[in-house]
């Protein structure tokens, strides 16, 4: 027996012995080679899934196995580690230093408040400034690996001969069903596959489906290229913002410390997503503590606003240094307070610069502009201003600077009038812009109502709707060049390469997702897919009513050339959308070998597109192609035997990019029939109810967690870990309950195999067996709904925990008559094959070593099942719960308390058992149960309100016949408990008595009753046959609680 800190590992080993036999089963037999057959597929007939392939950047972890990180950012990470900190690097050491608090106010119009008001943390000051950044060095040793093995990965080639070929020896390990004959790497490394990408450009090209343009993308300057969304550490699905940047021009004379820039045109750069609201500015806000900077836009111009703005703008093409910041002056937001602006479109003819303490500079430029008819913000920090002396004269707030500018009108809300912040500030009885969460309440009902239904009642377009106007004015302002177009990254994004990005202007090569036509085709695909969720669904129509042109050319790192301009690179979700095709023909190209690099098949340079167009889309026969027409045919025919591919599983953090562009592209390169057919998308995956983090520790490999475990404990945990969109949970715990579980159902069957000839031949007869049996067949029935829906933790619990309670509650019923063999050995068949899904290498070992069956248990099929017999199970629900509750009663009458736990066994403990049993419904009960039935509505599943059913019962027989307030109080109390009881049960809780013969049950099991409540004799009794005499002095018990269909009496003696 292991033993590792005093802890026993042999049941865990034992469990990895087996895995490594069976991988010997599994090699020997190539159980796992998928071939087609000659004929078209019928339906359910062939089956062909895959998952998104992981970035080699690295092992793979538990979150790859549970939906079952690219590679030159990480390459160039550990060379510029190398030149800062030598080879090996030595790294400065991270001081933990006194803690600087942090406060970071969301905010939203250009730098204003969202909802969430003020969050606070603590951090170290030098984790405060570097995030607590991670050496990639630091990474590569955690996996192992040592210094000198790690610096051969600067070369970004080496990621990809290092790490695919341990996570294929992984994944084995793991079980997984793979074909993996057809395995392939991508980038231009494999020059198969890189054929099959220039193939699809050329084609997306070819219909209009690529374009050069320019556009706004997230950028990374550090990498110089866009970033995309898995070129990103943090911000996936971050898209740009675009504003409006309203020149608000700062008039002479200037303050001494600005007196530099005389001469020069100075403009205070506003952003802000409501330009229509511009003719009502009274003033422009800064962050007194801010940190602004003047820069040199073009020769004439400067603009004041804060360096990330700058660096944004730069990037945009508005910088007199093209991609860098000019920085004439910096400045702090105190000296820009009482500066006098002349703003486009303003009424007041001249505004001032004034202090806001919620101002963001890390959103929009760090100036905002004011308006404080529709801006609830804008309302209450000039109304604070206003009404506060003390606080113009803490920021030197002179009362010309802001008492003479009142609101301006400028916008008629439908609810709120033409001064909408001043009416609703008043009514939801705001007093100050520090009430973060009404202002945030206002603001959102004044913009909605103002943008969707409010109409300008100044300026040029006066009479117009807000949402038609908004536009015209926005034009005319870039037009008279008194704004520019402004854009930043809606959120933060981080670059694998460490940097922070922004936005560029970028002439690039663009996908046209969102094009009308092309969104129609992918809106038809989506509508016609199995998606197993509505979550899922709506995630999807999300993205593809938002997906607009996508950058799918990149400068650097690995992968295919655009085959028309080979300076750029098609970037790496670009590549990745229709590769699916590609498995159904690499083992003919490859022939096995992932890199490409056996061409003993077909030579690379034969793969012209006209064969891509043969194989793939129905094109006519390369005439003149070198290849052999049979290999030609062999493998059109295999793909149009295996295509479309039936599941796609991924996370749900893909639906907003991958998923969506595998909908697009297949739309655009194949035929309807190959289409997709389903994508399956999960939550992320936490350990012991925690994100899982290298950094914190709380992280697996899947090759760790294999090691720890075992393959078949860790799929067992995985499955357990949670179904649908939410994140899932593995837990350390689940996986070695695991362990123990199955290891004790193998001893459990070599018990019984060894004791046979002491079982119970025969057909099954008894009540038991038949209850088993159903048992069986409904774990069959349920489990394959479960499976055929993904729910692996309900097939779980349906096909294993469910059908191991049956058996152990069949063992208890059989007494000394013993189990039936039969049923047990179609018991052990079909809960190896109920669980061969979730752990195949104890199925396997199970079906072979133990049961003694041919051939393999992941090919044997789906275990056959008799219609279940629903009434059964109701019946033995009914018999459990009644020995149950009874167990109950004799323990309280024997104890004498409701908690009493005294020995069944004792000498004071009644012997004889009486069950009063009323199969059906009379009277009183009879008659309002009718009526229940004739106010409730199956359609809606609701009953009449209870004046209906009320009046129903004053109408009733039992009604005329005494005091109706006497009846109606009898009658409410069980009415009410029979409308509760439809709600929970089904409306069959109206039926005047049960599906089956509650006495019929119980005698069939009065000795399993006895046995388990110890007693020497048990009477069934029916209260029809008037036996209340048999229960002695205890026929008051009875009469007080008397019993009714589904709830028997008992009374013992």
């Amino acid at each position: 027996m292991a033993e590792e800190g005093g802890r026993s590992f042999a049941r865990r080993n034992q469990l990895l012995d087996i895995e490594k036999q069976v991988h010997k089963w599994w090699t020997e037999g190539d159980v796992f080679r998928a071939e087609p057959k000659e004929s078209t597929p019928k339906v359910g007939e062939k089956f062909f899934g895959n998952f998104p392939f992981p970035y080699m950047n690295g092992y793979l972890h538990l979150g790859h196995a549970f939906s079952l990180m690219p590679i030159k950012a990480s390459a160039d990470k550990l060379s510029r580690e190398i030149s800062r900190f030598g080879n090996p690097p030595v790294f400065p050491v991270v001081k933990e230093e006194e803690s600087v608090e942090t406060e970071v106010k969301v905010e939203a119009e250009g730098n204003q408040g969202l909802p969430g008001g003020n969050f606070k943390g603590k951090k170290s000051k030098v984790l405060a400034k570097t995030g607590g950044v991670k050496y990639q060095w630091e990474i590569m040793r955690s996996y192992g690996l040592s210094d000198e093995e790690i610096a051969r990965f600067t070369d970004p080639y080496y990621w990809l001969t290092y790490f695919p070929p341990l996570a294929v020896e992984d994944l084995k390990e793991f079980g997984l069903g793979c074909d993996w004959r057809r395995t392939f790497i991508t980038t231009d490394m494999n020059p198969y596959f890189d054929l099959f990408v220039r193939w699809q450009m050329r084609k997306l090209k070819a219909s209009g489906k690529i374009v050069k343009d320019l556009r706004y993308t997230v950028y990374s300057p550090l990498d110089g290229q866009p970033c995309a969304d898995h070129d990103r550490a943090s911000g996936e699905g971050v898209i740009p913002q675009e504003y409006t940047l309203i020149k608000m021009e700062a008039l002479p004379p200037f303050p001494p410390k600005m007196s530099v820039l005389e001469g020069k045109k100075v403009y205070l750069a506003a952003a802000t997503l409501r330009p229509e609201t511009m003719y009502g500015q009274t003033n422009a806000w800064v962050l007194p503590e801010g940190k602004y900077g003047v820069f040199e836009i073009n020769d004439t111009e400067v603009f004041v606003l804060t360096y990330k703005a700058a660096l944004n703008l730069a990037y945009q093409r508005l910088s007199r240094i093209p991609e860098k910041p000019s920085c004439l002056l910096e400045l702090s937001g105190h000296d820009l307070i009482g500066l006098p602006l002349r703003s486009p479109l303003a009424f007041n003819k001249t505004i001032y610069t004034l202090p806001m303490l919620s101002v963001l500079a890390e959103k929009g430029t760090g100036i905002v502009t004011s308006v404080p008819s529709d801006s609830p913000d804008d309302y209450m920090a000039l109304h604070d201003l206003k009404s506060k002396p003390a606080f113009r004269a803490k920021f030197g707030v002179k009362d010309e600077w802001v008492l003479p500018f009142e609101i301006v009108p400028i916008i008629n809300h439908p609810d709120f009038g033409d001064r909408s912040a001043e009416r609703i500030c008043i009514e939801k009885k705001i007093k100050s812009q520090n009430e973060r969460d009404k202002l945030d309440e206002a603001k959102k009902t004044i913009y909605k109502g103002g943008f969707y239904e409010g109409t300008m009642i100044v300026g040029e377009f006066a009479g117009m709707k807000v949402q038609e106007a908004k536009g015209l004015i926005r034009s005319n302002l870039l037009e008279i060049n008194q704004a520019v177009i402004y854009s930043e990254p809606e959120k933060k994004v981080m670059s694998r390469s460490g940097d922070e990005c922004v936005v560029a202007l970028t002439d690039q090569w663009y996908l046209t997702y969102g094009e009308s036509e092309w969104r129609k085709a992918a809106e038809e695909c989506l509508a016609n897919m199995n998606l197993y969720s509505d979550e899922t669904r709506h995630g999807f129509e999300h993205t593809l009513s938002w997906l607009n042109q996508w950058a799918c050319s990149r400068n650097f790192g690995l992968g295919t050339r655009i085959p028309w301009d080979e300076d750029f690179l098609v970037e790496s979700l670009s590549d990745s959308t229709i590769y699916m095709a590609y498995y159904t023909v690499a083992h003919f190209l490859q022939k096995g070998d992932m890199y490409g690099n056996d061409h003993s098949s077909v030579k690379p340079e034969q793969l012209t597109d006209e064969i891509w167009e043969f194989l793939f889309c129905n094109g006519p026969f390369p005439e003149n192609s070198s290849i052999s027409s049979s290999l030609l045919k062999e493998m059109k025919q295999e793909f149009d035997y295996w295509y479309p591919f039936d599941l796609r599983v991924s996370g749900k953090d893909l639906i907003q990019n991958h998923l969506t562009f595998c909908i697009y592209n297949h739309t655009a390169m194949f035929p309807k029939h190959h289409w997709p057919r389903g994508f399956r998308c999960n939550g992320h995956i936490m350990l012991n109810s925690e994100k899982m983090s290298k950094s914190t520790g709380n992280f697996r490999t899947l090759r760790q967690a294999i090691e720890e475990f075992s393959a078949d404990a860790t799929r067992f945990a995985l499955a357990d870990a949670g179904d649908g969109m939410d994140d899932a949970n593995f837990v350390f715990e689940t996986a070695n309950a695991a362990i123990l579980r199955l290891t004790k159902e193998i001893a459990w069957m070599q018990e019984v195999l060894s004791a046979e000839p002491s079982l119970r031949n025969g057909p099954p007869s008894t009540y038991a067996d038949r209850v088993f049996a159903n048992e069986i067949n409904i774990a069959v029935r349920t489990a394959e709904k479960n499976y055929s829906e993904y729910m692996f933790r309900e097939a779980l619990k349906t096909g294993f925990y469910d059908l191991q309670a049956a058996r152990d509650e069949y063992r208890l019923s059989c007494g000394s008559g013993g189990m039936n063999r039969d049923l047990l050995w179609r018991f052990m068949d079909v809960q190896t094959r109920l669980i061969a899904p979730i752990c195949p290498h104890y199925a396997e070992n199970a079906w072979r070593e133990l049961l003694k069956k041919d051939g393999y248990v992941i090919k044997a099929g789906w275990p056959e099942a008799d219609l279940p017999d629903l009434t059964l199970k109701k019946a033995n629900k009914y018999l459990q719960d009644m020995i149950i509750s009874m167990r109950k009663l004799l323990q309280k009458q024997v104890s004498g308390s409701k908690k009493g736990n005294v020995n069944l066994n004792s000498q004071n403990k009644p012997t004889v058992g009486l069950i009063y049993v009323d199969e059906q419904y009379g009277g009183w009960k009879k008659e309002c149960l009718g009526i229940l039935q004739r106010k409730f509505d199956t359609s809606t599943g609701s009953f009449a309100p209870d004046k209906e059913i009320l009046s129903e019962l004053q109408k009733s027989d039992i009604a005329q016949q005494g005091n109706f307030k006497q009846i109606q109080k009898l009658c409410m109390p069980f009415l009410r408990f029979k409308k509760d009881e439809v709600l929970a049960v089904g409306v069959q809780a109206l039926d005047l008595r049960l599906p089956f013969g509650e006495i019929e049950v119980l005698e069939k099991n009065s000795d399993l009753i006895k046995r388990q409540l110890g007693l020497e004799r048990l009477e069934i009794l029916s209260m029809i046959d008037n036996a209340l005499e048999r229960a002695g002095p205890h026929g008051a018990v009875v009469r007080q609680n008397p019993p009714s269909p589904g709830n028997p009496t008992a009374i013992f003696l």
